[in-house]
């Protein structure tokens, strides 16, 4: 029996080798690969539609042209990030400050040393698996706790950072910083402008922009420091004069507001939980996938659409009411009467009826960060394949530089902000309390068979 089966086999072996001629060019043998689809993600298959706005702007200003634009497929997020999610990813930066500060402690069970090496200061990977002694009675470990919590006990958030790094492709696609095959170097003027950041001795973010010459690829690296906490004040700073304490104190904070979209999280906030959303998902997954990052501003107005490609809304009419009188989204209809479509401020995520696509709130709730840079003229002056403007502003950038394309209208907006193709603008490291985001990750390949246009 066993002999019947090894001929088996190798006359399997010799009839896939048939296939391939030897001394040919027949590539490396990989397995066929299909993408999973991501947890709470639907995957947009791309096509072309005419970007902008339908309609004349509602403050008169010059509106931007309509152009034809193409994306690739790529996957998004079905709803808003919502205050449970994001409480996600501040709870991680909250466990994994606290395994640093135990390790530079001195308690090295909080890091994982290799097993034929010895404990590197400097270099060194957390141990996820232990328990984290927040209660504890170790005075080694309740000491190096201690400056996480202000004297009453209460987690200081403002210790809360996130550090990353991101490789600057516009710096590298410069012709001074153009790579010479001939000589397999950079030229002696090959200059990159990145921006670096540290922690000072009195536990504050400083950053600041340098011009580093560029002899490698990782000196094109710009790295961030990012405090990550929402930004609770908002709804009081955004609205003087308005009687919103409940919601500073328990809209991020309370149970009853975790299916809510997070408010509060500037876009570079947002920046930094797409990076740690793509870390967390490759830790977990051997096979890599794109990252995830927030959406340009024509895949933002594409999937919005819901393959409606001249629709004004994203469902598809040009009302933001039923023909019954029942609205479509949360938003401030009429003069001001914030209630009539059953939320005053934010709302649950998913409470009105998602587009075509299957996607909830691309209108109304909160409005949208996009990755886009803002001008009055984008659609003029980019490409007509994935079209956008991207700058990745640095420190001391002027502020004009610094305006990202915010787009979907919110529960504080009229009707014409709610529409596909309009766009407003806020800076990049202000938080507001009607602003959240949705991630986007690319689709492998970047060509997809199938179709929901």
């Amino acid at each position: 029996m066993k002999c019947k089966m090894l001929s088996f086999a190798i006359l399997a072996i010799a009839m896939v080798s048939c296939n391939k001629p030897a001394g040919e060019l027949v590539g490396i043998s990989t397995s066929p690969f299909t993408e999973a689809t991501p947890y709470g993600m639907v995957l947009i298959n791309g096509g072309a539609f005419m970007m902008g706005a339908n309609t004349q702007s509602a403050i008169f200003e010059e509106p931007d042209n309509l152009v034809m634009a193409t994306v690739e497929p790529f996957w998004i997020d079905q709803t808003e990030i919502t205050n449970s999610e994001y409480h996600q990813f501040v709870n991680w930066v909250r466990d994994s400050t606290a395994l640093t500060l135990l390790v530079e402690a001195g308690l090295q069970d909080y890091a994982i040393v290799p097993r034929d090496g010895d404990f590197d200061e400097e270099n060194y990977v957390l141990n996820w698996k232990k328990i984290i002694p927040w209660n504890g009675k170790d005075e080694d470990a309740k000491e190096a706790l201690a400056s996480m919590f202000y004297s009453n006990g209460q987690l200081n958030t403002n210790k809360l950072f996130y550090a990353y790094q991101w490789m600057e492709y516009d710096q590298a696609a410069l012709p001074r910083n153009l790579y010479n095959v001939a000589n397999a170097g950079y030229s002696d003027n090959a200059v990159a402008r990145v921006d670096t950041a540290w922690i000072d001795e009195e536990g504050r973010i400083q950053e600041r922009t340098i011009e580093r010459k560029v002899t490698e690829p990782k000196d094109f690296i710009s790295n961030r420091i990012i405090a990550i906490y929402p930004d609770t004040l908002v709804w009081g700073r955004d609205f003087q004069h308005s009687f919103n304490d409940p919601l500073i104190s328990k809209y991020f904070s309370h149970a009853g507001y975790a299916d809510y979209p997070v408010v509060g999280v500037s876009w570079e906030q947002a920046t930094a939980f797409c990076h740690w959303r793509t870390n967390y998902y490759n830790m977990h997954n051997i096979e890599g996938a794109q990252d995830y990052r927030l959406p340009t501003e024509a895949e933002w107005e594409f999937a919005a659409r819901g393959g409606r490609k001249m629709a004004t809304y994203p469902w598809g009419n040009n009302y933001a009411r039923t023909a019954d009188g029942c609205f479509l989204a949360n938003f401030k209809p009429y003069r001001g009467s914030y209630n009539d479509d059953q939320g005053s401020t934010t709302m649950r995520v998913g409470s009105f009826r998602p587009n075509d696509y299957g996607l909830y709130d691309m209108a109304g709730n909160v409005a949208e960060w996009t990755n886009s840079s803002y001008q009055t003229t984008n659609n003029s002056t980019t490409h007509d394949l994935n079209p956008s403007l991207v700058h990745y502003a640095h420190k001391d950038d002027p502020d004009y530089l610094k305006r990202k394309v915010v787009k979907g209208g919110s529960w504080k907006d009229i009707s014409y902000f709610m529409q596909c193709g309009v766009r407003t603008f806020e800076y990049q490291d202000m938080g507001r309390s009607y602003i959240g985001f949705r991630c986007v990750r690319s689709h492998i390949g970047g060509v997809y068979t199938g179709s929901n246009n």
